[in-house]
């Protein structure tokens, strides 16, 4: 398993960008929009510690975040994740977003803290009983 990632929503993206880059010192690594879901994802990080980033997910739309909403979500890389998924369901987790497609899935954490997993490479060829399991809530 590899951090990748923690993802924190913002309300607006460029004075983010200007306090996390501009003030704080870290750089833009990559911009990712999506029309479709209707949001943009900033990847930060601290120059020469690329493999820490800092996901700043901003939602076209308009939306309040209270204190603790605003915190999305931890992120791994795994080698197999339907493995690591029966590994968690053996040892009594639940899968809040099951691996369905090959490749993500959503835990949470004893505190209520999400954890994304995300398949190292290629998504894994869809397989049951993964597809046919259904959500189980927020992720």
């Amino acid at each position: 398993m590899k951090y990748l990632h923690t993802m924190i929503r913002v309300s607006n993206l460029e004075n983010s960008i200007d306090f996390y880059c501009n003030k704080l010192g870290l750089k833009e690594l990559n911009r990712y929009e999506s029309e479709e879901g209707r949001f943009t994802l900033a990847f930060l990080a601290v120059e020469g510690d690329e493999d820490a980033q800092v996901e700043l997910t901003f939602n076209w739309d308009p939306e309040d975040y209270d204190e603790g909403r605003n915190f999305g979500h931890l992120a791994y890389a795994v080698d197999n994740i339907y493995d690591i998924c029966q590994k968690l369901i053996d040892n009594g987790v639940t899968i809040n977003r099951p691996p369905r497609d090959g490749r993500m899935a959503f835990v949470r954490s004893p505190d209520n803290i999400s954890i994304e997993l995300l398949q190292t490479g290629d998504p894994l060829p869809q397989e049951e009983p993964w597809v046919s399991m259904k959500n189980t809530g927020k992720w």
